[in-house]
């Protein structure tokens, strides 16, 4: 699947795609990024991956994730067409985590041998600690969710069923856990797919929703439990709606740029 033939590309002149093209990526990156933590605003993210250089006064590591994300990018774009394996996700964990860390318990492209989990404040404003999957689930559990991948990316979808696989794969993505690190960015990258493969441009999550955001999944996360293989990935579907009506709106920033650029190709044709 060439990229550029996105049924949200239709109308428009090549440059202009390019452009539209190129802001998402800047976008996706830059929300990505900036949610685990990156310094580097749109603007420096926008110069870091066009120019390859540095910003003064920034951390090599900052520049590092956003170079490593942009890559991640266009593998994604590069295997639409061909479904998605456990090795490929393992050339993205690559990808993504470009910081060099010389520690056999913290495997680039490998699923994590190590348990991993996270605390948060329930609703009641309790101190919970979430337990992601247990590293021995992780290999049956991934192989689920790599099949519910590949079901959702058989194209075709509308815009809002699109928006609804993204959040159901990224809400089982982020549950399992399945890399000792860089787990919210592969999340946010995967999840796409299905959204790509029937032409729409990606769901981007704003870096100023990222508390919503981190609250909306840890919500589900106590709500659902812990996950094994015997109950699947997703073991609560009615609780999804929470998650699914937080990534429709957060579509709105997508949506802004495709109107830019029609905006932008209207005036030409007058």
């Amino acid at each position: 699947m060439n990229i550029n033939a996105l049924t949200a590309f239709d109308g428009l002149d090549p440059d202009i795609r390019a452009a539209l093209l190129a802001q998402i990526r800047d976008l996706w990156t830059h929300g990505s990024t900036a949610i685990e933590g990156n310094t580097l605003t749109l603007g420096e993210t926008k110069f870091v991956i066009e120019e390859g250089l540095t910003v003064s006064g920034k951390p090599l590591k900052d520049h590092q994730e956003v170079m490593g994300h942009a890559r991640a990018i266009e593998l994604i774009y590069r295997w639409l067409d061909t479904g998605f394996t456990q090795d490929q996700l393992f050339d993205l964990h690559r990808a993504v985590q470009s910081e060099v860390i010389l520690d056999i318990f913290k495997p680039f492209g490998a699923w994590k041998l190590e348990p991993n989990g996270t605390y948060a404040v329930s609703a009641d404003g309790g101190q919970t600690f979430i337990e992601y999957a247990a590293p021995r689930d992780v290999p049956a559990l991934m192989t689920l969710w790599i099949a519910e991948l590949n079901r959702l990316s058989q194209g075709d979808l509308s815009e809002v069923d699109a928006i609804a696989a993204y959040a159901h794969l990224h809400l089982g993505f982020v549950h399992i856990h399945p890399f000792w690190d860089g787990n919210g960015r592969l999340a946010r990258l995967l999840s796409n797919v299905p959204v790509l493969r029937s032409g729409h441009l990606p769901v981007v999550i704003d870096v100023q929703e990222r508390k919503r955001y981190i609250d909306t999944l840890a919500d589900y996360q106590l709500a659902a439990g812990q996950l094994n293989p015997q109950d699947g990935v997703w073991p609560r579907p009615d609780l999804e709606g929470p998650f699914m009506a937080f990534c429709e709106e957060s579509y709105s920033a997508t949506r802004a740029l495709v109107s830019q650029a029609r905006l932008q190709q209207a005036k030409r044709a007058r």
